[in-house]
C-alpha cells in the first residue's frame, strides 16, 4: 500500500514552476471563493426552506446536505489527490461545482435541491487538493508561511460567506446568490486550467488501496490523530458560537437585525488576518507555544462573551463591543490550531498530502456539527450562559489534550 514520497509539480507548459506570489495569492483567492458554497447556506435557510414549503426541522437540512456533501469529498475524493494529476482533478471538481451552484436555481423540488446542494458540497471539496499542491511547492523552511498566506484566504471566505450571503439574498434573494457563486465558480475554473500548475503524484495503487490507507493513517500518524482530536474540539467550540451568536443579538438589550448581524459577522472576521502569523510561528519551531496560546485565546474568548452577552453597559453598547472582541479572539484562536494543524500534518508524509489533508479537514468537520447540534440543544435549555459554557470547555479540552499529548 506504500507509494514513494516524490511528486512532480510543473507548468501548464510542461516547465518546472517556482512558488511566487502571484501563484500563492491565486490559491489563497480559489479557495477562498470555494469555501463560500460551503458555509452560506446556514445563513440562507430561512428563506430556501419556506421557498420549498420545508418545516422549520426540515430547513436545516438546506445547510447540512451542503456539508455532509462536503464531508463525503472529504474522505472519498480529496484522497485521488494521492493518485491522478492534480490539476484535471481541480479542473473537474470545480467545473461540477460551478453546474452545481447554476442548478440549485433551477431546483423544482425539495428533494432535487438537498441532492443538488449534496453534490455542490462534494465538489467544493477541491479546497484541500488546492492546499496540498501549495505546501508540496514550497521548500521546509518557508512551507508554515505559503500555508499560512493560503489558509488566510480560507478563514476569509468562511468567515465572510454569510454576510456575504446575507447582503446578496437580502436585496436580490437567495437564487441570485447561487447564480453569481456558479457565474464566479465558472471562471475561476476556466483561471486554474490556464495558472494552475500540474502535480502528477509518484504513486500507482488502486483507488480501494486508497480509501483503506486512510485508516492505517489515522492508526500509524500520532501527529494525525492529535492535531484532528484538538481541531474537532475548537472546531466544535467555534460552530456552538457561530451557531447561537445571531439568536443572542436578535434579543434585548441588541435587537439587531439580519443586517446587523451580518455586519457583527463581517467584524469578527477579522481574525483571520493573524493566520500568517501562525504559518511564521510554525517555521520558527513555535508550533507548541502558539497552539496553547491559541485554545487560551478560545477559554479567554467564551468568558467575555458571557460577560457581554449578560446585556450589561448603557443600551448594551458596552456589552456589543465585548461580544465582538470576543468573537475576534474566537477567530484568532481557531484559525491558530487549524494553521498548526495543517502545518504539523504537512509535514509528515509527502506522498500522502492528499489523504491527510482530507482526514484532518474531514475530522475537524464532525467536530463542527457537533458543535453546531450542541447548540441548539442548549439554547433551548440554558441559552447563552450554557452555550459560553459549553464552548470554554471544548477549549479547555484541546488545552488538556495539549498538555497530555504534548502536540506538535
Amino acid at each position: 500500500m506504500s507509494v514513494t514520497s516524490e511528486t512532480i509539480v510543473t507548468a501548464p507548459g510542461g516547465t518546472e514552476v517556482g512558488l511566487t506570489r502571484p501563484l500563492i495569492l491565486l490559491f489563497a483567492v480559489s479557495v477562498g471563493i470555494i469555501v463560500t458554497n460551503v458555509f452560506a447556506p446556514q445563513t440562507l435557510v430561512g428563506l430556501i426552506g419556506p421557498a420549498f414549503g420545508l418545516t422549520t426541522a426540515g430547513s436545516g437540512l438546506v445547510a447540512t446536505a451542503t456539508l455532509l456533501g462536503y464531508a463525503a469529498g472529504l474522505f472519498l475524493l480529496v484522497p485521488l489527490a494521492d493518485l491522478v494529476e492534480n490539476r484535471w482533478l481541480i479542473v473537474r471538481m470545480l467545473g461540477c461545482a460551478a453546474a452545481c451552484a447554476g442548478l440549485v436555481t433551477l431546483a423544482p423540488t425539495a428533494a432535487a435541491l438537498l441532492a443538488i446542494l449534496f453534490l455542490l458540497g462534494a465538489a467544493c471539496s477541491a479546497i484541500q487538493i488546492l492546499v496540498p499542491i501549495a505546501a508540496s511547492m514550497a521548500p521546509p523552511e518557508r512551507r508554515g508561511r505559503v500555508i499560512g498566506d493560503v489558509m488566510s484566504g480560507l478563514m476569509v471566505g468562511i468567515l465572510l460567506s454569510r454576510p456575504l450571503a446575507s447582503a446578496v439574498a437580502d436585496g436580490f434573494g437567495w437564487r441570485a446568490f447561487y447564480a453569481g457563486s456558479g457565474l464566479v465558480m465558472g471562471l475561476l475554473t476556466l483561471v486554474l486550467a490556464l495558472r494552475l500548475p500540474r502535480r502528477r503524484p509518484a504513486g500507482r495503487i488502486g483507488y480501494a488501496a486508497l480509501i483503506a490507507s486512510l485508516w492505517h493513517l489515522l492508526r500509524t500518524e500520532t501527529v494525525l490523530r492529535t492535531r484532528a482530536l484538538t481541531a474537532s474540539l475548537v472546531m466544535a467550540a467555534f460552530s456552538a458560537f457561530w451557531t447561537a451568536v445571531a439568536l443572542r443579538l436578535a434579543q434585548p438589550p441588541f435587537e439587531l437585525s439580519q443586517r446587523g448581524i451580518a455586519l457583527f459577522a463581517l467584524v469578527g472576521a477579522g481574525g483571520a488576518a493573524v493566520t500568517p502569523l501562525f504559518g511564521r510561528a510554525g517555521d520558527r519551531g513555535w508550533t507548541r507555544p502558539a497552539t496553547v496560546a491559541s485554545h487560551i485565546a478560545i477559554v479567554v474568548a467564551f468568558a467575555g462573551a458571557a460577560w457581554g452577552g449578560a446585556g450589561a453597559g448603557a443600551a448594551g453598547v458596552g456589552s456589543l463591543i465585548l461580544l465582538v472582541a470576543s468573537a475576534v479572539l474566537l477567530d484568532v484562536g481557531a484559525t491558530g490550531d487549524q494553521m498548526l494543524g495543517r502545518y504539523a500534518i504537512n509535514q509528515l508524509r509527502p506522498e500522502a498530502r492528499g489523504r491527510l489533508n482530507g482526514l484532518f479537514v474531514g475530522l475537524f468537520f464532525l467536530g463542527g456539527a457537533a458543535g453546531s447540534a450542541l447548540a441548539g440543544i442548549a439554547w433551548s435549555i440554558g441559552g447563552w450562559p450554557l452555550i459560553c459554557l459549553i464552548g470554554a470547555g471544548f477549549g479547555l479540552a484541546a488545552l488538556v489534550v495539549d498538555i497530555l499529548g504534548r502536540a506538535r
